[in-house]
């Protein structure tokens, strides 16, 4: 009898699945890892990785050897299914991003949301984050915040999400990659206004770690002129019906044609500006266009 209780304890104990782990990585500098992330990294069977040759460097500063597995947004729908039963079979497996924390604009939330549905236990290792990272040193508002990460690659979506909260009140985080930062600016120019304040932080944690601040229109000026370099989050201000109205009475004052040369004169390019000056003062584009075009010809 106590023969078969103990073999059924111990089929019960090879049926209990094993743990997911998500593991927050440095954003820059490697001191940003824990003991802890870095002794479960060393004690679990299986790394998923979103980049298994950048993880690689990681682990080799650490000295772990631990055996490496590719699990990224382009292999996560035949890929997470085979870490879960791994999982199920009991083994624990701990998700990496290449930086920061898993399921921040990567596809670790993905396999989280697969193993809650299974049953499967998701713990914390908490750690580096460049959003929350950079609003904290921002000095705007971190009472309300939203986390929106990378817009959509296509401009109509992009259009559509930065319409969406352009009448949101509380700060907004944005990530940006150093190809797409001067476009994004103009961008968020365009439908915040030209004076909303924004900072802007690169090579967190690094030693040329560097906050930009200013008004969207000025940081978009600064990077006209200057190439952007690394991985860039943007933290702007959030609206209010104060700074809105002074902002919209002092723009309606000006003429189309002066309101036109005043937003070009911020930054912005003539065809945005003649849009922009057109919903300021409630009239057509054609009307602004035709002003603008009888200036010309005095």
């Amino acid at each position: 009898m106590n023969e078969i209780i103990e073999e059924n304890k111990m089929d019960e104990k090879i049926k209990k699945p094993g743990t997911l782990y998500l593991s927050a990585t440095p954003i820059g500098n490697l001191e940003d890892m824990t003991y802890r992330s870095v002794r479960i990294l060393a004690e679990v069977e299986l790394i998923a990785a979103e980049d298994t040759r950048h993880t690689r460097h990681l682990l080799t500063h650490f000295d772990i050897h631990t055996r490496l597995t590719s699990y990224h947004e382009h292999n996560k729908f035949t890929k997470g299914p085979e870490l879960i039963a791994y999982l199920l079979s009991g083994k624990d497996i701990v998700c990496v991003s290449d930086a920061g924390l898993p399921g921040i604009a990567d596809p670790g939330s993905h396999l989280a949301q697969l193993a809650i549905e299974a049953g499967i236990r998701v713990s914390p290792l908490p750690g580096a984050n460049a959003a929350l990272s950079a609003l904290i040193c921002s000095g705007l508002d971190t009472t309300i915040f939203t986390f929106v990460g990378f817009l959509p690659k296509t401009g109509k979506k992009r259009k559509e999400v930065l319409e969406h909260l352009s009448n949101r009140e509380e700060t907004l985080i944005f990530y940006e990659s150093p190809h797409h930062l001067k476009v994004t600016l103009r961008e968020l120019c365009d439908t915040f206004g030209s004076e909303r304040r924004v900072v802007i932080a690169r090579e967190l944690t690094k030693k040329f770690e560097e906050f930009l601040r200013g008004t969207l229109v000025e940081l978009s000026s600064y990077f006209a002129d200057n190439l952007p370099r690394g991985e860039f989050v943007i933290i702007l201000e959030g609206g209010s019906e104060d700074l809105q109205e002074t902002e919209e009475e002092s723009l309606a004052a000006d003429s189309p044609t002066k309101l036109v040369a005043r937003l070009i004169e911020k930054g912005m390019d003539k065809k945005a500006a003649m849009r922009q000056t057109a919903q300021t003062l409630s009239i057509s584009r054609r009307e602004v266009y035709q002003a603008v075009l009888a200036e010309k010809e005095l």
